[in-house]
């Protein structure tokens, strides 16, 4: 049975501490500020295809998801959200977390969590959901399909299984082309396996108290 301890993180939103792992779920100096520096501004916002379809790696405490199904509904554009996650936190922790309060939508957040797994569910007139319970590493992956890739497993020191080249691979022929892959990575073994598999790959200024993060894009001229 995991342990998750409620932490509060620099920009006054909760993050889970996980203690078997020794790992936290988002950066201690902001959830909210990394989660939109990483995964909305230099991914959704910087795709250059109109049509939104995400694919996360780690759905985790849904804050990803939340923050992309607000930027939907603002923007008044369709979002098909896929993300895959073997261990979900269960509905009495994930209620524990103080984004609706800091975002000013409950609702949405209630839905998104509440959301059946395995089936695409419609959380708004604008935003589609499919929770995948799965082990990432073992999923097959469909070719071009995905604008933007959200990779947010825990750090490759605590989950190297997921940090392999062969995933990565699989990762960029899901994407289409000029398609983007985010993570708030910057080791540079991540970024050489990015290169070797066919990204152009960016290091990009990270979040508050990270100095770097990367971004892929998948260029076929």
């Amino acid at each position: 049975m995991q342990s998750f301890i409620l932490q509060v993180t620099e920009d006054g939103s909760h993050t889970f501490f996980l203690p078997e792992m020794d790992e936290h779920y988002h950066s201690t100096h902001g959830a909210i500020q990394e989660s939109n520096h990483v995964f909305l501004n230099a991914g959704l916002f910087a795709s250059l295809i109109q049509r939104w379809k995400i694919f996360e790696v780690g759905f985790g405490t849904g804050l990803n998801a939340l923050l992309t199904a607000m930027a939907a509904i603002q923007q008044k554009r369709i979002c098909n959200y896929t993300t895959v996650e073997m261990y979900p936190l269960s509905l009495e922790d994930a209620f524990r977390l103080n984004y609706p309060e800091i975002l000013g939508d409950t609702s949405l957040f209630q839905k998104i969590h509440e959301a059946s797994w395995n089936e695409k569910v419609q959380i708004s007139d604008y935003f589609y959901l499919n929770k995948i319970h799965a082990d990432f590493t073992k999923m097959e992956l469909p070719e071009n399909q995905f604008s933007v890739i959200y990779f947010d497993a825990f750090a490759p020191g605590k989950q190297e299984e997921m940090w392999q080249e062969k995933l990565f691979s699989a990762l960029y022929n899901s994407l289409k082309n000029e398609g983007i892959f985010v993570t708030y990575s910057a080791k540079g073994a991540v970024r050489r396996m990015m290169q070797q598999v066919g990204f152009r790959v960016e290091r990009l200024p990270g979040p508050p108290g990270k100095q770097e993060m990367l971004r892929g894009r998948k260029l076929i001229v």
